[in-house]
């Protein structure tokens, strides 16, 4: 599962000219459900979430940097689910969508964790788009900070492809097999 969080000061959903939902101070997560997603995804995200240290405690003298979160600011949160976020650009310019999840796996997990959110806060604080509409959204960003979380990092096919000092061997090192070794 991978979530886009964004600190506003307001942000709404529309669908064909119509306002779904919207909220003040609080979070706008854009929440995408991979095919490989289970329900622990969902509680772990949801928790993660509603965690997320993103705004200053400003009773401190001086204000404590990164130190609340919604549910300590009192805010709100609107949830949008957005598939678009599993695209990748890997091979050409045309988006591949293969990782996101079918519509019914993708609508029964984004309701989860929409439910889990609300079950693990205040439910009438949180709010929903519509569910594989096209949907309008606008937000007055708070900072801006946005920030990305995936359950399932993405694992890293080649150590070596990140430099020297990475995780693996270096290409200047000889790399040897004994072929007794094999099993």
């Amino acid at each position: 599962m991978r979530t886009v969080l964004q600190r506003v000061k307001s942000a709404s959903v529309t669908v064909d000219g119509q306002l779904i939902s919207s909220i003040g101070k609080g979070l706008l997560v854009l929440a995408a459900i991979s095919k490989d997603d289970t329900d622990k995804d969902v509680e772990s995200m949801a928790s993660k979430i509603l965690k997320a240290k993103l705004w200053d405690d400003e009773s401190k003298d001086p204000p404590g940097r990164w130190k609340c979160s919604v549910s300590d600011i009192k805010g709100e949160v609107l949830c949008v689910s957005q598939f678009t976020l599993l695209a990748s650009m890997k091979k050409g310019n045309k988006p591949d969508f293969h990782q996101s999840a079918s519509g019914d796996q993708a609508r029964t997990l984004y309701e989860a964790f929409f439910k889990k959110i609300g079950a693990l806060y205040e439910p009438e604080k949180v709010k929903d788009g519509l569910f594989a509409a096209m949907m309008d959204v606008a937000l007055v960003n708070d900072g801006p900070v946005t920030i990305q979380i995936d359950t399932n990092q993405p694992k890293l096919e080649d150590p070596k492809s990140l430099g020297p000092g990475s995780i693996g061997p270096d290409d200047s090192t000889p790399q040897t097999v004994d072929v007794n070794d094999r099993k």
